[in-house]
């Protein structure tokens, strides 16, 4: 079963998110704060992390850039989950580590179809 971490700050959208994937049968993980985040990244090791760009303690990009030098995670797949949707972001996101975008809002199905498409 493949592992995924969601980490989001807004409890409803962290909800939907998981409940969503864990329809997929994937084991879901949550994180309410990129600090959060770090630590079950330090403990666990998971197939793809879903990060929103906005979060306390750390950042979605901090996570990021934690993840790309720690030995043995660098490798994990991101899907990092934006409100900023502007070309100039999109790029910088992509730049910092992450392997796929999607921008906020999206839909339930939106979010199955990449998540799926991510994980073949």
């Amino acid at each position: 079963m493949k592992k995924v971490l969601v980490a989001d700050d807004e409890e409803v959208l962290r909800m939907l998110i998981t409940d969503t994937l864990e329809d997929l049968d994937l084991d879901v993980y949550e994180a309410s704060d990129g600090q959060e985040a770090l630590d079950l990244i330090h403990q666990n090791d998971f197939d793809l992390l879903v990060l929103d760009y906005m979060m306390p303690e750390l950042t979605g990009l901090e996570v990021i850039e934690r993840v790309r030098s720690l030995d043995g995670k660098s490798d994990v797949l991101i899907l990092m989950l934006t409100a900023k949707s502007q070309q100039v972001d999109q790029e910088e996101i992509l730049n910092k580590g992450a392997n796929f975008f999607l921008a906020k809002p999206f839909s339930p199905n939106a979010l199955v179809e990449c998540v799926q498409e991510i994980l073949r």
